[in-house]
């Protein structure tokens, strides 16, 4: 198999082959030239994401539903991530509040940085303290 040369990562294309090169690698052991190359795709990626972060503050029930279309993802999808259907169902109608465990779960299944997921936000029937 040849070996792909690795430079700043540029265009949507580039970043899905370098996500996809990742997920074969992602296992390597420390020291081997895969686990070399997974290092620089883990920066290469980050700085790539980097380039797409908002400052402004969203709400982070909006960004989950925004990344859900984008993916063509729907409640139960999340759901089988999370393993329950009406937790979800709560926090994307703004009944419950994320969990950490949500948090670390979608960021991942959703590409979204957990960052972005930890703001507090109103929901809906709770009195805000």
């Amino acid at each position: 198999m040849e070996k792909t040369q690795w430079y700043l990562i540029e265009t949507e294309d580039e970043y899905e082959k370098a996500l996809s090169r990742y997920d074969e690698v992602k296992h390597s052991a420390k020291g081997s030239e895969e686990h070399k190359e997974k290092m620089l795709l883990v920066h290469l990626i980050s700085e790539y994401e980097k380039s797409f972060r908002i400052d402004v503050q969203v709400d982070p029930v909006e960004v989950i539903k925004i990344r859900m279309e984008d993916f063509g993802y729907k409640p139960a999808d999340l759901a089988q991530v999370y393993g329950d259907k009406g937790t979800v169902s709560k926090v994307l109608n703004y009944k419950q509040a994320l969990s950490l465990s949500m948090i670390r779960k979608f960021s991942q299944l959703l590409r979204i940085p957990a960052e972005l997921l930890i703001p507090e936000y109103s929901l809906k029937g709770v009195r805000q303290r």
